[in-house]
């Protein structure tokens, strides 16, 4: 599903790196907890598209967890300047990853010191590899063995801990699936493994309620914002003539198949995709 092309560049530490070359040392609790945090963004035309957006998100993210405040937007623009200028591939269009971890565990298991709440503590890296957006139309099942929690705050963050998505894809693309759909603990659809759901029906596009434990994704609220998007409850059971999408920064992919129950393509989905992409 991913058009990511062989070209990476990463920062971390003040310096340029390769991808390949390590840098994060083994006690970093980002690495061994997964006690982090990350934005995925979209660069065109060597412009970080609704970047706000995706530092409010993360600012929020890091509160709610209690983290250090992560680095401030002109420390970003000024990397992703530099990032785009030592990586030609990546002036057509590129896909940004921020990341802030807590930092070091100088002790064994999860207990937080002192140390871990100071912004000095914590670490950031970033990545920069060339990617083209993807639109083409998917397959989907309803993962059997995952659910999201509709009762956890964690799900309003986008955090480094992404097993259980990957636990869903794995069993989806075992059962000759592109993707998985989550359901929630609460009966409804909650999203895909790295997207939100909308579906347009009888002419209105939906999408399922953040209280169903779906991630408050930036192009799920750009649609809420412009009016285009309203919240609801998504039966696992279709509508007839409803038309479902896998929508997130960097993709949006009409589903035509749902478990056994096939689905009309919507075909314009680069456009809207392309529509909430506006500041």
């Amino acid at each position: 599903m991913n058009n990511i092309l062989d070209n990476q560049i990463s920062w971390i530490n003040g310096h340029w790196i390769k991808h390949n070359e390590p840098q994060l040392p083994i006690n970093d609790r980002g690495l061994t907890l997964s006690d982090g945090i990350f934005e995925t963004i979209l660069i065109m035309n060597n412009q970080p598209i609704l970047l706000n957006a995706h530092l409010d998100r993360w600012n929020e993210s890091a509160i709610l967890l209690g983290m250090a405040k992560p680095p401030t937007k002109d420390h970003i623009l000024s990397l992703i300047k530099e990032a785009i200028n030592k990586n030609p591939l990546a002036q057509g269009s590129a896909v940004l990853r921020l990341n802030w971890s807590r930092g070091d565990n100088n002790g064994r298991g999860i207990k937080l010191s002192s140390a871990n709440a100071k912004s000095s503590s914590h670490r950031f890296w970033l990545t920069l590899r060339a990617y083209k957006p993807s639109f083409k139309p998917i397959t989907t099942m309803i993962s059997k063995l995952e659910q999201r929690n509709a009762n956890s705050k964690i799900n309003q963050c986008k955090t480094f801990a992404y097993t259980q998505s990957i636990q869903a894809r794995r069993e989806a693309n075992i059962a000759g699936f592109d993707d998985a759909l989550l359901l929630s603990t609460n009966g409804e659809i909650a999203c895909g493994t790295t997207s939100n759901l909308i579906v347009k029906r009888r002419d209105k596009w939906l999408t399922p309620h953040i209280s169903s434990g779906c991630l408050p994704g930036i192009m799920r609220q750009q649609g809420l914002n412009s009016g285009i998007l309203k919240e609801a409850k998504i039966s696992p059971e279709p509508e007839p003539k409803d038309q479902w999408l896998l929508i997130n920064s960097l993709s949006c992919h009409s589903i035509i198949k749902v478990n056994t129950k096939s689905f009309e393509e919507y075909e314009a989905s680069k456009i809207l995709w392309t529509s909430l992409t506006k500041s």
